[in-house]
């Protein structure tokens, strides 16, 4: 059957609410995109060591394999919301799997770090559309009736991905060379992109075609990827560009905010969503929960390989209880979503990350497994339910044009906690090892304090959620 024979309209019956076969066939396939970039994000960093190895390069330069992707995908986000309305969210999504398994290809056949670092860039560039284009998309296919049960269903891809993202790179090192880290892309984007042609509607572009915002893209994109850039070199404790470039990135946002105020024409993000309710509660909360997941699945497999000496691949087994508890936690919001105040959910997520964070700031007094495992159970529960209501709240009360560059704005928010929250912590943790010398473990517990803080923030910005359920037209 052609590409040609999915439907053109964007709309998927029945509209009375219902989550048929055929929506979820589309979300499946669109999920598919998401994990394969998230999931990339983190897979790689099991492989540092075997890629110094290869290239003969320090473990400070072969970092870049890392930071590169991370700032690619920072650079693109922004992009995602005009990319769909000027050239339509199916397309847009087909073209960032093309860039993205490309990106990939050249990764498997690099011969330097140099050519890795620059492959990871063009991987980043498809990576960082995939999440924002297909949650667009997949809003736009429900309609709002809908939104909030599908959105619960996909919404714990990107918790599970950074949690499995270390034990499937530990195990493709256990049985294959490093280009396979890279080249496992090609079966999932290959699929996801014949069954996307075949299944997904072809949402048609905004009627309002406005012109590229390129002052907005060369202050906000660079802007960020300078502030992450300068964040990691802090960590590096390299003083000189970290100060150049956490003052660049500063200024670079604080010249996109005025330029969004004071243009005529459709900013790349629109600051002033963040002062209109639910939004600007619901971009804290995301922006927080990214850095509470990511900076937690930067801390514990750190903690578990120079503190205990575990191998990556258990360390990535032991996160798995994060993952199954994410799980569990989306089946409950599938089922309560239409029937609970968000704010009720979200808030309840938060206490429950609240409540599986705090055993891990004693992790100087010797936890034992079965205690993370439960911690972790209870943290992946908690995660799931501050995701998918938020963006539920967010989808359903906007007009269906202005979804692309919503769910751009709030993937760009998620993006940003991860990759600052991470660098930040990562200070911290330095910091602390300076302080406590060899204890190792405590000061892995003292930074996981700042974790916690991370989470209160994200509480007090709950609060100001609605109360009653989404409304629906």
């Amino acid at each position: 059957m052609s590409g040609n024979t999915a439907p053109k309209d964007g709309t998927v019956a029945p509209p009375d609410g219902q989550v048929d076969r055929q929506l979820l066939r589309i979300a499946f396939i669109l999920v598919l995109g998401t994990f394969m970039a998230t999931l990339d994000a983190t897979i790689v960093s099991v492989g540092i060591d075997s890629l110094s190895e290869e290239f003969d390069a320090s473990v400070a330069g072969i970092q870049w394999v890392t930071t590169a992707y991370l700032l690619a995908v920072v650079a693109a986000v922004p992009a995602s919301g005009w990319l769909a309305d000027r050239f339509g969210g199916r397309r847009t999504w087909l073209a960032a799997v093309g860039v993205f398994l490309l990106g990939s290809v050249l990764c498997a056949t690099a011969w330097s770090v140099t050519s890795l670092v620059v492959f990871r860039v063009i991987q980043g560039l498809g990576g960082g559309l995939l999440p924002a284009t297909g949650q667009a998309l997949l809003a736009r296919v429900a309609g709002p009736t809908r939104t909030g049960r599908v959105i619960s269903v996909v919404a714990v891809v990107p918790l599970l991905s950074p949690v499995f993202g270390p034990l499937v790179g530990g195990s493709i090192l256990g049985v294959a060379p490093w280009p396979w880290l890279f080249l496992v892309n090609l079966p999932i984007g290959v699929v996801a992109a014949l069954l996307a042609r075949r299944h997904v509607p072809a949402v048609p572009p905004s009627t309002r075609r406005a012109a590229f915002d390129l002052r907005g893209a060369l202050l906000l994109s660079p802007g960020l990827a300078v502030l992450v850039f300068g964040l990691t070199e802090v960590a590096h404790h390299r003083t000189v560009p970290a100060v150049i470039g956490v003052s660049a990135g500063l200024a670079m946002l604080a010249g996109f905010t005025v330029h969004g105020l004071r243009t005529r024409g459709t900013p790349l993000v629109d600051p002033r969503l963040f002062a209109r309710p639910p939004f600007g509660a619901a971009a804290v909360a995301l922006l927080v929960l990214g850095a509470s997941v990511f900076g937690t699945t930067f801390l514990l497999p750190l903690y578990f390989q120079t503190g205990r000496g575990m191998p990556a691949w258990q360390a990535g087994l032991l996160l798995a209880p994060q993952g199954l508890g994410a799980a569990a936690g989306s089946v409950l919001v599938n089922r309560t979503i239409d029937k609970v105040a968000p704010r009720t959910l979200v808030v309840t997520g938060i206490v429950l990350i609240l409540a599986g964070t705090v055993p891990f700031t004693q992790l100087g007094h010797g936890l034992p497994d079965a205690v993370i495992a439960s911690a972790l159970v209870v943290r992946g529960f908690g995660m799931a339910m501050v995701g998918a209501p938020v963006m539920n709240i967010v989808y359903s009360r906007i007009e269906p044009a202005q979804l692309p560059r919503a769910s751009g704005a709030l993937n760009l928010l998620n993006t940003v906690g991860g990759s600052v929250g991470t660098a930040a912590l990562a200070v911290v943790l330095q910091n602390r090892l300076s302080a406590r010398g060899p204890d190792i473990s405590a000061a892995f517990g003292d930074t996981f304090w700042w974790v916690l803080a991370f989470c209160l923030v994200a509480a007090a910005g709950a609060t100001r959620l609605p109360r009653t359920e989404a409304r629906k037209p």
